[in-house]
């Protein structure tokens, strides 16, 4: 099986942001990498596993529908931080591509500082909703895992994602070029793998 040049520098991220910025935004990379693929790998296994089982034995796995719940929570909050490390929100930029490159970095400074902005308000209502639910005391029925315990995942997933606006904020204050993210520069690719 072949890499795409994407694939393969996805695969050997390296921030370009310069000191314990860098430092802090590539190891965060790594850790979302590792979580977004043994969370993907766990899913399918655990839904082969039960598919298996209803077959071979007439009866589900009792537990399989409450861990893929944990997982699709796991892999979704990693995978926004993950999507703007990479520069992959949809986006609307209508206005935003008609400026000249001084009002498009501009604005692209005032998206990304409100939008984390709107990711650490969303984590801080995140906390108080995890406390709700440990108040609560309810555990999941087959797993008997407290509930409050895989909504973790929720406020981790938008702080990573604040910080990774900030830290696109900081590049294209730091920058001539406008960045969607740390590392990608905006621009469209004129090929048929970008549509």
């Amino acid at each position: 099986m072949d890499m795409s040049e994407e694939d393969i520098a996805e695969k050997n991220y390296r921030s370009t942001l310069p000191g314990p910025l860098g430092v802090v935004d590539t190891w965060i990379s790594r850790v979302e990498a590792i979580i977004l693929a043994m969370g993907v790998i766990l899913m399918a296994i655990n839904t082969v596993a039960n598919v298996i089982s209803r077959f071979a034995f007439g009866e589900s796995l009792h537990f399989a529908e409450e861990i893929n719940r944990i997982l699709i929570i796991m892999i979704t909050f990693a995978g926004i931080g993950y999507a703007a490390r990479h520069g992959r929100h949809i986006r609307m930029s209508a206005f935003y591509d008609a400026l000249p490159t001084g009002g498009r970095r501009t604005l692209m400074i005032f998206i990304c500082l409100f939008t984390a902005l709107v990711m650490f308000v969303l984590c801080y209502f995140s906390i108080g909703y995890i406390q709700t639910l440990y108040g609560r005391g309810r555990v999941l029925p087959s797993l008997s895992i407290p509930v409050w315990t895989i909504y973790l995942w929720v406020p981790i997933g938008f702080a990573i994602t604040g910080i990774q606006y900030l830290l696109t904020a900081f590049k294209n204050l730091t920058s001539r070029d406008v960045y969607l993210s740390t590392h990608v520069v905006d621009g469209y690719k004129d090929t048929e793998t970008e549509v």
